[in-house]
């Protein structure tokens, strides 16, 4: 199946749930409050889902893979302000699990789709 869209993308929509996950938690009282935290949380977890959306309308299949790898990079950002949050206890214990869980999976499905993308090169 060929993709016409960065929108089809799975990674992708994973992202977009994280985003839409992070600004609902950004925007909670305590959290708000500490404005860096929050607007370099949102940051990284924008960055994931721009990326690949960037990437993908490189149209080269090796520029593609360099914004996955940044992608995933942004991702391991946010797990790293996840900890940072849950230490202020801006979250709780199973607000973080859960958004980690989801992070290190939407970081495997890139991982999967770098892979995939490499063998087309040969």
């Amino acid at each position: 199946m060929k993709i016409a869209r960065f929108e089809d993308i799975a990674c992708w929509k994973d992202a977009r749930n994280i985003v839409k996950h992070i600004y609902k938690l950004c925007n909670m009282s305590s959290f708000k409050k500490d404005f860096s935290l929050a607007d370099q949380t949102k940051r990284s977890a924008i960055s994931i889902m721009a990326n690949i959306a960037e990437g993908f309308t490189r149209k080269s299949n090796r520029e593609f893979i360099q914004y996955l790898f940044i992608a995933k990079s942004s991702a391991a950002e946010l797990q790293s302000h996840l900890y940072i949050a849950l230490d202020q206890k801006y979250l709780s214990t199973q607000e973080f699990q859960q958004l980690y869980t989801e992070l290190d999976l939407v970081q495997r499905k890139i991982s999967s789709f770098i892979k995939y993308l490499r063998t087309t090169l040969k």
